[in-house]
């Protein structure tokens, strides 16, 4: 399970772990009762996290899908170089906020 930090409209989620195959369904799940629990807009911290397969990428973007239908926001934060480069690539930054690790 992640660690979630509730701060007034953002709700942070530190999975801590590679957003991989193996953990997608427990992620998703997780990811989907906090939208319905939550009312303000998430934030993903992937410090630490050093990779994220395509299934972990659909996971973060039905995220964004749900959160953008109730017009919340997804925030991705501390996402390796390698990562980042894959967001950028696949122009995930053009509809969500992508951030570099240390930035």
């Amino acid at each position: 399970m992640s660690q979630i930090v509730k701060e007034q409209d953002w709700t942070t989620v530190i999975p801590g772990v590679d957003i991989v195959a193996s953990m997608a369904n427990d992620f998703r799940t997780e990811l989907q009762n906090l939208i319905q629990e939550s009312s303000g807009d998430i934030c993903l911290d992937l410090a630490g996290v050093e990779m994220v397969d395509s299934v972990g990428i659909g996971v973060i973007i039905a995220t964004h899908n749900s959160l953008n239908r109730q017009g919340r926001k997804l925030k991705v934060v501390n996402v390796a170089k390698d990562i980042y480069s894959l967001f950028s690539t696949m122009r995930l930054d053009r509809h969500f906020s992508v951030e570099p690790l240390g930035s």
